[in-house]
């Protein structure tokens, strides 16, 4: 047990398995899964975790009916076929003292896609359509309802011959049990609905019939949103009756928190919450069930650092904590806290982009902090070196840090020049913006690994060929991003044009109407607008795409969506730049072509990508081609994500 954290290293009883530590990874989907099976790719992910540590992993979704594919790349545990798959994956997941879990799943109205593109037929009790995907389900039949209740046991069953520890049944954000519980989604007048009591039986009789079909000595919980922070969403009053009601009759062995509802674009950012966000914020919520229920409460919903999940035990809000993008972020987390190495330890920064981002995207899992996530069958052992290299890095962002701290982790000699005063390029400047500081742990983050492995840095240093020559490098990595691009405009009169840089970094701006003209619709436009509205501005975000923050992963471009409806934000949709006087700015619309002015405009500002930094190549340095090697934006400029990622490549081949 570590003296930092001893509620964290106690072991936890849950019905007849004991769990080593209080850290789990709470079910979540990696797409690393084919034709609805287990894979090598999904098995090594999860042992990396186990690896490094973690109690208890909760396998993401296995659906439970053939009407439960509401992804294709959704696991299923609906045939015999799908043991031995889950066999390997537990074997390999036990052999480092780690318990394991399933999650059983049905939807309902929550379909996002099909196999063949055409739109499948959504099950629910009631045709109660749901907002955020669109979909008008079809209410269940009796027939169907008994159909999909057995197959929740018979799924239970083939993990249980398959040799996992227990299951979870998934009623939370706003999933097919939830639809049952909603009164507001629930409109049926037979004996599966009609009141409260009604509402509830389709949930006891799917805990019944996975009791009947494992017996005893096989953990079952229950994962619920404790409040779906939604308009037609289950309260939190009724979530603690419903689980008070199972409780007592004796059907779960925990309960697992956590908060939102899929089916609202409000609701579904707490599925996997962004930074703005606090650390713990659904702790209360893990409370109330804690104190409505006698067994273990498990909770989720941003806790990345091991002290603040310490702390939520100690404070008798939950028994355990999922860690679940901390464990993205840092597979060997639980460990390094367990030996008091806190320091080293990774800490998730809630951008989304990566983990939850490629899901719906329909990417393998990942993290723009740690690509070897998802990629462990490629990046978990990096080659060993078989001549000791003088390898010189140029350029401090994310891209230059990860190339530098790679290898020298395998053994290079490995130096850094960054010709600024502080590591980190563009990250600095994200870190800036209202609600985005916790983005700047990122490159705490990568400064930190660089350092540990040994790497040397050099600040305020400019590397030209006469450094290169004296520093006699067997290879080059650049690294040396990119600048603001700015578009050729027609401006008459002498405007206020600022590029966001220039803004972010503090440059003063006249009072009256700014014009955001934001080109990329990421985090730049939207973030600079939301910090010009925080000064007291009156803000027109123009975008070219159909809506501001359209890059953005949805949980966050809807919590920064939200918070410019609240500034008053004004937003112009599909319009290009071309001019500005000093009073108006000059637009055209993207698909009539036809021009926009907008009026009494004081200043414009810049939010127009970025354009390589390209100053430096082998033939100005001096270099054969074959020993330089350029990696992020200075290749193409893009996001944080292909930075390191290229920085984990170049330096994982050298």
């Amino acid at each position: 047990m570590t003296a930092m954290f001893p509620l964290l290293f106690s072991p936890l009883r849950i019905g007849p398995v004991t769990v080593r530590n209080r850290i789990l990874s709470s079910g979540h989907d990696t797409v690393l899964v084919q034709d609805g099976a287990v894979t090598d790719d999904l098995i090594a992910y999860h042992e990396a975790r186990a690896a490094g540590g973690v109690g208890l992993i909760v396998l993401q979704v296995s659906g439970v009916h053939e009407s439960a594919r509401y992804t294709t790349h959704v696991l299923m545990a609906t045939d015999d076929a799908c043991i031995p798959g889950y066999a390997e994956l537990a074997e390999a997941v036990h052999r480092h003292g780690t318990t394991i879990f399933g999650q059983l799943f049905h939807p309902g109205r929550e379909i996002l896609e099909s196999k063949d593109g055409s739109a499948p037929v959504a099950w629910a009790p009631s045709a109660t359509p749901s907002e955020r995907f669109h979909v008008m389900p079809r209410a269940m039949t009796e027939a169907e309802i008994h159909e999909v209740l057995d197959g929740y046991g018979q799924a239970a069953r083939r993990l249980r011959e398959a040799g996992l520890d227990g299951v979870e049944l998934v009623a939370s954000h706003g999933y097919l049990p939830a639809q049952f519980l909603n009164p507001q989604v629930n409109v049926r007048t037979d004996d599966w609905g009609g009141d409260e009591q009604g509402r509830l039986r389709f949930l006891r009789e799917a805990l019944l019939s996975v009791r009947a079909q494992t017996g005893p000595g096989f953990a079952v919980g229950l994962r619920i949103s404790g409040d779906e922070l939604s308009h037609d969403g289950l309260d939190a009053d009724l979530v603690l009756r419903t689980v008070g009601r199972l409780d007592a009759e004796g059907l779960v062995d925990y309960v697992s928190v956590c908060a939102g509802s899929s089916a609202s674009l409000s609701g579904a950012q707490h599925i996997a919450p962004p930074m703005f966000h606090p650390a713990g914020y659904t702790a209360p919520l893990s409370a109330r069930v804690r104190a409505a229920v006698r067994v273990p409460v498990l909770v989720a919903g941003r806790v990345n650092q091991p002290q603040e999940a310490e702390q939520i035990i100690a404070l008798g809000q939950a028994d355990a904590c999922a860690m679940t993008r901390a464990l993205i972020c840092d597979p060997r987390m639980p460990q390094k806290a367990e030996q008091d190495r806190t320091e080293e330890i990774r800490a998730c920064i809630g951008c989304n982009q990566a983990c939850i981002g490629h899901f719906q995207l329909g990417y393998p899992i990942s993290c723009i902090q740690h690509p070897e996530t998802g990629r462990e069958r490629r990046f978990g052992v990096l080659p060993t070196i078989t001549r000791r290299k003088r390898i010189l890095v140029v350029g401090g962002g994310p891209a230059g840090l990860k190339a530098a701290a790679v290898a020298a982790a395998r053994g290079h000699d490995v130096e850094l020049h960054e010709a600024a005063a502080r590591l980190g390029g563009q990250v600095l400047l994200a870190e800036l913006l209202p609600g985005r500081a916790e983005f700047g742990g990122a490159i705490t983050n990568l400064e930190a690994e660089a350092r540990r492995a040994g790497a040397r840095v050099t600040l305020n240093s400019t590397v030209d060929q006469d450094t290169v020559a004296a520093l006699a490098p067997d290879a080059l990595i650049l690294a040396t991003g990119a600048r603001p691009r700015t578009p050729r405009l027609e401006l008459l009169d002498e405007p206020v044009v600022l590029n966001a840089w220039q803004v972010i970094r503090g440059a003063a701006t006249p009072r009256g109407r700014i014009v955001v003209a934001d080109w990329r619709g990421d985090w730049i436009g939207l973030g600079v607008a939301l910090q010009l509205a925080s000064q007291g501005r009156k803000v027109t975000l123009c975008v070219t795409g159909f809506a501001a923050g359209e890059h953005l992963q949805q949980y966050v471009r809807s919590a920064m969506l939200a918070q410019a409806a609240r500034a008053r934000i004004e937003v112009v949709p599909n319009v290009r730049l071309y001019g500005a006087d000093d009073d108006t700015a000059y637009l055209q619309h993207t698909l009539t072509e036809e021009p926009v002015l907008l009026e009494g405009v004081a200043a414009v500002v810049l939010a127009q990508g970025h354009e390589p930094v390209t100053d430096l190549n082998a033939s100005v340095l001096g270099l054969p081609p074959e020993q330089v090697l350029a990696i992020g934006d200075c290749v193409a400029p893009r996001t944080v994500e292909e930075a390191v990622l290229e920085g984990l490549t170049a330096a994982a081949g050298v």
